[in-house]
């Protein structure tokens, strides 16, 4: 049943000539392992589609199912596994190294063909005739991962991105002790990859980002897991996302004392590891400009940022808005919801 929504605050707004023009609602929540609350802005018990900010949570069956190690996965890799990649040569090719060490090809991946959505690599592309593939999708390195998985398991590669193969409930089994939540009476629909996206409120999801921070009374297998994902998340920040891009920033920037990951429609997960806090924001319209000057209010109404960090990310934490002619027609900043 669709609901109405909330009226939520403002986290996001653009200013043009003194005056706001444009205003983004939302919500977001930061709790602890417990799911004490640290900070709550908004309806934070709604149920979102947190799509590729999952990607911690599936790279855990990866590795504690001894996948990684069995087929010689690097840190880098663990972090491709993690990534909403631009497609950049970087990316591309690690995952076309990963498939030929599993004895497959782009043909195996079952995300769609694109282009890179880094501009300069596209055009790179474009230049020598070379069509879209599938390494160049921006989920190919969870992809990946999930290939790895089913050939250790087993279980059929082809196939993987259907709700009840093993990839895919090892993936769920996961999220449900880490989360207290039933994952198989969520709502769910394809994501843009066409694996499984699951519906969950993001205080539940939150608490379990929080559980990568501090994973006492999980099994050591798991804890172990959630370890190395954080730890090469950290080392490997440009395998997350990649140039000029939010997520790799923040992660650099902060020498990994903040890891945060991405999804569509405006959301963002991430974990604070020395607070063992994890949080969760969804901007309610979607709208990406928005999500990442809401994880600047975040992480500034956390007092996690410095004054160096504060400046080196304000292009995406107070980007400008420059129009054709290159001048500064305004800017996009934190909103009042930030002040409650």
């Amino acid at each position: 049943m669709i609901r109405p929504e909330p009226c939520n605050p403002i986290l996001a707004r653009v200013i043009r000539g003194g005056e706001v023009e444009s205003m983004h609602r939302g919500s977001a929540v930061v709790v602890d392992a417990r799911g004490a609350v640290a900070l709550t802005v908004g309806d934070t018990r709604r149920a979102i589609f947190p799509r590729s900010a999952y990607k911690f949570f599936q790279a855990i069956p990866l590795i504690e199912s001894g996948a990684a190690d069995a087929f010689g996965l690097e840190p880098a890799d663990i972090a491709l596994a993690c990534a909403s990649h631009n497609g950049e040569p970087m990316h591309a090719e690690r995952v076309a190294g990963w498939l030929k060490r599993l004895e497959l090809n782009d043909d195996d991946l079952e995300c769609g063909p694109a282009l890179p959505g880094h501009a300069p690599s596209a055009h790179d592309l474009i230049r020598a005739n070379t069509p879209p593939t599938r390494r160049y999708h921006n989920c190919s390195g969870k992809h990946a991962g999930m290939l790895t998985l089913a050939r250790h398991l087993g279980a059929p590669t082809r196939g993987y991105s259907e709700y009840d193969h093993p990839t895919q409930l090892s993936w769920r089994e996961v999220m449900a002790e880490l989360t207290g939540i039933d994952t198989g009476t969520l709502p769910w629909e394809r994501d843009g990859c066409g694996l499984p996206a699951l519906c969950i409120p993001m205080d539940a999801l939150a608490r379990g980002f929080a559980r990568f921070a501090d994973p006492e009374g999980l099994e050591p297998t798991r804890s172990a897991a959630m370890a190395r994902v954080c730890e090469a998340v950290a080392a490997h920040p440009a395998m997350v996302a990649g140039s000029d891009r939010c997520c790799t920033a923040v992660i650099e920037k902060t020498a990994g004392r903040i890891l945060v990951k991405t999804g569509a429609e405006g959301v963002f997960g991430g974990v604070i590891p020395e607070r063992g806090l994890g949080f969760v924001l969804k901007i309610d319209d979607g709208a990406s400009r928005a999500s990442e000057v809401a994880l600047g209010g975040l992480l500034s109404a956390l007092d996690l940022l410095d004054a160096k960090e504060t400046n080196t990310l304000a292009p995406w934490f107070l980007p400008d808005v420059i129009n054709s002619q290159g001048k500064v027609t305004g800017r996009v900043e934190p909103g009042p919801g930030w002040e409650a």
